[in-house]
């Protein structure tokens, strides 16, 4: 991911790019893809995949009037020996092949970065410490483009971690070759006033393993679009998701996973808390079985906690599925408040309605929390729920 200047709407270099025509589908809930920006009318606020968005506190990154600054974000890497780190130009052929971006605000980003970075693990590399990517906003507006590339068989562990204050939009690519794992844990640790729209998108290859976990606590308003594809029949992928939206704050993740070849499964588990006047939570699962990928097997779950009046939850999975041939696909959503049975029975055993609260909301994320795999960075999220559930129940 790297800061870039502004580039004016309709630009493009898509000419460019080497991209399967097949690698970024649309659907009933998405835009036909491009990279070219003039594709995508300016939205409204109308159209179906913007309707739960404020458009008007992306600070125009959804019209093209806002303008890179010189320093509005500073990327680090630390990847352990063996571990290729490059900063890259647009015309590098790394860059796009995981598939075009589906909404405005990805293409403008892909129209207005001059460098990407390029984290490459060999084939074969098994990494036994994660690479560490700092994403830092010191009160700019910055357009990103971030690829992290697992060689065939290669093993890996990625936490980029997202802090500071920025207007941020940018494109994830992950790609696995055959046979390769990786972990992402994507963490938005922002300030209260930062913007954060972004594109995720990982290609899973043969026999591949791809396991996302993004946890989101910070941010006035973050948008993420997370979005998987298949390269190659056996590849797996695991979505997992965790976020505690504040009062006044839009939290909104929409995920889109294509079935795109046979014999490939899924699973998508998303939970979120909610608390105080306006806190707004949006969940999108849309999940894709194509009339080739016969033996898909699908599950995508979205839970969600309200822990104070005036918070809102919309909620809404899709399944479409283009053939029978199929091992299974399913989908469920749930919003609710403190289950009391939960609570009674811990307070009939001693334990005050506050701690009780607390236990509940804490073994509501735990599954979630223990997927990470990183030892700091779970602690770290353990403070924070603790931190959010002292204003919760104070």
């Amino acid at each position: 991911m790297a800061e870039a200047q502004n580039i004016p709407v309709g630009s493009t270099t898509a000419g460019s790019i080497a991209v399967a025509a097949e690698s970024t589908v649309a659907t009933r809930m998405s835009a036909p893809p491009s990279f070219d920006v003039a594709d995508f009318p300016v939205p409204h606020g109308r159209e179906e995949e913007w309707r739960f968005t404020p458009l008007e506190r992306l600070r125009g990154l959804h019209d093209g009037t806002a303008t890179a600054t010189d320093a509005g974000l500073k990327v680090a890497v630390e990847a352990p020996e063996g571990v290729t780190v490059e900063t890259v130009g647009r015309d590098d052929a790394r860059l796009g092949r995981t598939g075009a971006p589906v909404d405005r605000v990805a293409a403008q980003a892909y129209s207005a970065f001059t460098q990407a970075s390029v984290v490459t693990v060999p084939k074969e590399t098994v990494l036994t410490e994660p690479i560490r990517i700092a994403v830092h906003g010191e009160g700019g507006t910055a357009y990103g483009h971030q690829v992290v590339e697992l060689g065939a068989f290669a093993e890996a562990l990625v936490v980029i971690d997202h802090t500071g204050d920025a207007v941020l939009a940018a494109n994830v690519e992950y790609v696995l070759g055959d046979g390769a794992k990786l972990t992402v844990v994507s963490v938005q640790d922002w300030d209260d006033k930062a913007v954060h729209v972004a594109q995720h998108n990982a290609l899973v290859g043969r026999d591949a393993s791809f396991k996302s976990v993004v946890v989101t606590f910070g941010g006035d308003v973050v948008r993420l679009h997370p979005r998987v594809t298949y390269a190659g029949p056996g590849g797996e992928a695991e979505l997992f998701g965790l976020y505690f939206t504040d009062a006044g704050q839009h939290q909104e993740h929409r995920l889109l996973v294509d079935h795109n070849v046979a014999h490939c499964t899924s699973n998508v588990v998303y939970k979120g808390a909610l608390q105080g006047d306006d806190a707004h939570a949006v969940w999108i699962g849309d999940v894709l079985i194509e009339a080739k990928a016969e033996g898909t097997d699908t599950y995508e779950m979205n839970r969600n906690l309200v822990l104070t009046d005036g918070a809102r939850v919309d909620s809404v999975p899709n399944l479409e599925i283009e053939t029978g041939e199929i091992v299974g696909a399913g989908h469920a959503s749930a919003t609710g408040r403190f289950d009391d049975e939960q609570l009674f029975y811990l307070m009939a055993r001693g334990i005050p309605e506050k701690d009780a609260r607390r236990l509940v909301v804490r073994g509501f994320f735990a599954e979630l929390v223990q997927q990470i795999g990183v030892p700091d960075i779970e602690e770290r999220l353990i403070a924070k729920i603790e931190e959010e559930l002292e204003a919760a129940v104070a």
